[in-house]
């Protein structure tokens, strides 16, 4: 009987069988990258410029966003909705006036979106951003 059991589990070591974990491990591959191709992350374009003109600088009306999402220019804040009307108001004095979003770092990401959609609105495509601490700088007055 020792010599039949003995026979029999020797027979059987054949050691582990590795091809479905190999075929698992390939049809996830195949499913990754497959489905890396359709995803498509969302963002906003931002246009980098390329170099630096020696021309005739113009001057740049800066929006400013605080920490708390109020926006002010010429240190004056200002609501939103009347971003608009201060860049159209700003282009009619001076065509070839350029546009600064400066926001706190952690301004909320919704106004900084709202500026720059109501600065595109009036026309203007070239906006020039930038980020800093406000506590720096000068507060604005209401």
């Amino acid at each position: 009987m020792r010599n039949r059991s003995h026979a029999h589990v020797a027979g059987e070591s054949h050691g582990i069988d590795l091809a479905p974990m190999l075929d698992f491990v390939v049809n996830l591959l195949i499913f990754f990258i497959i489905t890396a191709v359709f995803i498509k992350q969302a963002g906003i374009e931002v246009n980098r410029p390329s170099r630096v003109t020696a021309g005739v600088e113009h001057a740049s009306k800066a929006f400013v966003i605080d920490d708390r999402g109020e926006v002010s220019v010429d240190l004056k804040t200002i609501d939103l909705r009347a971003v608009r009307s201060h860049v159209e108001r700003f282009k009619a004095t001076d065509a070839e006036t350029g546009f600064v979003v400066v926001a706190d770092r952690r301004a909320p990401m919704g106004v900084v979106v709202g500026v720059t959609d109501q600065i595109r609105l009036a026309g203007v495509t070239d906006i020039t951003f930038t980020t800093a601490t406000l506590a720096t700088m000068p507060a604005a007055k209401p």
